[in-house]
């Protein structure tokens, strides 16, 4: 295998799949905040709980869907470039991989699209429920894919046929612990990332003296307080990972611990089980993607215990201009975790792609240097250009705030043709108060008084002097 070749469909792969990552991230976590608020408006009937929804799901919509696209990249790519992983592991893999694209692209997102075009549509409970099988479908979608990468990191359940690998306990390999542990940490990691972004998006509106300061003041705990046992959780379920390293993936452990006797006898017992070969995984990767991933685990502790005592206090949430700028800081936080933690994860098991049986030179199609070089150009342009797109939607509608939230428009004939209803009902009360007048923004009565009457005081000028 030419050297250059594996190295740049390692790096292809990198990539993309880190990318992707980072769109999942925030896809998992976010649904299942949106579904609980809408729980919330769905019972409560309050109007703020219902722009809640609209405002925080129109963003989950926009990172759903341009993380779609590169879902789909992504599965070009390895199609491409692995065929190797393919042959050999195709009857073990192919069939999570398989269940992951139905439950992905049929189930979840046609209940997607019934959730975002249903609104004030569909009876309210048949729309509350379209958002919870959507999330569930999404919990569902990421333990397929994990099924199939825990298996990579700890073979369970397989037979070895004609040089092929193929499946022979499939309880085995759903109830791996590589994959089931993998599964909470990411699940708790994309709540920790839904956290933070609310908090930050949050804390820049609320920074900017914000008329819409309950609405953001209200989003901004609800940030704080998913992220402080996100954080938890997520350290727990990563703890446990790493006490099992030096049960499945000893080289790991070794390399991250640096001890040196420790990585020479395992250098020589695989060179004795497997034959003459560098079994060291990179240090620079293994232990530098641990250290960051500490680090920001470290940072974000720290936060996560400041921001939920600063919290509990009113005041604080709006006059602390200080903390504002350092939640808004602190939103790529989580996103730094997770891409350090999964290469931490993936770098430490090289030489292998399926650890102990496959080597990833062994994996690789057999293409030329040249058309790989072109291959991660174009994938590695795809990717950079969708970033963009999805950075700049997202700033784009988090600056302009609930007023403007597309989501829930209510375009029928007889309906308000700016803010629809607020309830997803279909009962047409615009304001969510029961009078159907006024700014239809959730917050009472019209602020120019109507005609005649003296205009009602903006909320934003009862907020305290800011305090740095």
């Amino acid at each position: 295998m030419n050297q250059d070749v594996l190295d740049l469909a390692r790096l292809q792969f990198a990539l993309t799949a880190g990318g992707h990552f980072l769109f999942v991230a925030l896809t998992l976590g976010l649904v299942t905040v949106v579904a609980g608020l809408q729980t919330r408006a769905t019972f409560s009937g309050k109007p703020l709980d219902a722009r809640m929804v609209r405002f925080w799901g129109q963003l989950y919509v926009i990172n759903y869907a341009v993380g779609i696209v590169t879902g789909l990249v992504m599965e070009f790519q390895f199609g491409m470039a692995w065929s190797g992983l393919t042959h050999e592991a195709g009857n073990i893999l192919g069939a999570s991989l398989a269940v992951e694209t139905i439950v992905a692209f049929f189930v979840e997102s046609t209940f997607l699209g019934l959730w975002i075009f249903g609104w004030n549509r569909l009876n309210r409970w048949a729309h509350l429920a379209a958002i919870w099988i959507v999330a569930l479908t999404a919990y569902a979608s990421a333990y397929w894919i994990l099924v199939s990468n825990g298996f990579l990191n700890h073979p369970v359940g397989y037979a070895s046929e004609g040089g092929e690998l193929v499946l022979d306990d499939p309880v085995a390999v759903l109830t791996n612990p590589s994959a089931l542990l993998a599964f909470g940490h990411v699940l708790a990691g994309a709540l920790l990332t839904a956290g933070f972004f609310m908090a930050g998006v949050s804390a820049y509106h609320l920074f900017r003296r914000t008329p819409e300061w309950e609405f953001f003041g209200r989003s901004l705990r609800i940030g704080v307080f998913v992220s402080a046992p996100a954080l938890m959780a997520a350290a727990v379920f990563g703890g446990i990972q790493f006490a099992t390293l030096t049960t499945f993936q000893p080289m790991k452990s070794a390399v991250f611990s640096g001890k040196a006797a420790e990585i020479a006898r395992l250098q020589a017992e695989l060179s004795a089980r497997f034959g003459p070969g560098d079994y060291v995984p990179s240090e620079a990767w293994t232990r530098g993607g641990g250290l960051v991933m500490l680090i920001s685990f470290a940072l974000m502790m720290y936060l996560c215990f400041a921001g939920v005592i600063l919290a509990c206090f009113k005041k604080v949430v709006f006059r602390f201009r200080l903390w504002h700028l350092v939640l808004m800081a602190a939103v790529p936080l989580p996103y730094l975790a997770m891409i350090s933690g999964w290469v931490f994860r993936e770098a430490g098991r090289q030489p292998w792609v399926v650890y102990g049986l496959l080597k990833t030179e062994d994996a690789v199609s057999d293409l030329s240097p040249g058309t790989m070089r072109i291959s991660l150009t174009v994938f590695t342009t795809v990717f950079a250009l969708l970033a963009v797109l999805n950075a700049w939607l997202l700033a784009r509608h988090a600056r302009r705030g609930p007023v403007e939230s597309g989501l829930g428009h209510d375009d029928r004939p007889g309906r308000d043709s700016e803010d629809g209803d607020a309830n997803g009902d279909g009962s047409g009360d615009t304001n969510g108060d029961g009078s159907g007048s006024g700014s239809g923004n959730g917050d009472g009565p019209d602020r120019d008084g109507g005609e005649g009457g003296p205009p009602s005081p903006d909320p934003a000028d009862a907020l305290p002097a800011p305090r740095y």
